[in-house]
């Protein structure tokens, strides 16, 4: 069962957070794929350039994050106060420049 944001984040007690993201069914995200035999390690660069984006792109910082084999880490700090003061078309643009980031940096 989902639990809503608002239950799981309190900006009083922290600003930081731990995400993670996991690929599935024995999918590769960086490296050897030992099944296959493909190599998939130029995507961890990918990864990293996208994670640093991502905090121009929102009120963010990226205190720590480690991307592995299947599944990658990140250690986020909010600052709500900063996001507070944007008015809706500067997050439309924010949430737009994400899209535009993927369609000319991704890889392939």
């Amino acid at each position: 069962m989902t639990v809503a944001r608002s239950q799981l984040i309190c900006l009083d007690d922290t600003p930081y957070y731990h995400i993670t993201t996991r690929c599935v069914r024995r999918a590769f995200l960086c490296g050897t794929d030992h099944y296959s035999g493909k190599c998939f390690e130029h995507r961890r660069r990918w990864i990293q350039e996208r994670v640093a984006f991502l905090q121009t792109a929102f009120a963010v910082d990226i205190a720590a994050y480690a991307v592995m084999s299947n599944h990658c880490h990140i250690v986020l700090k909010l600052h709500a106060t900063e996001s507070i003061e944007w008015g809706d078309n500067e997050i439309i643009e924010r949430w737009g420049s994400c899209f535009v980031f993927l369609i000319l940096c991704a890889p392939g």
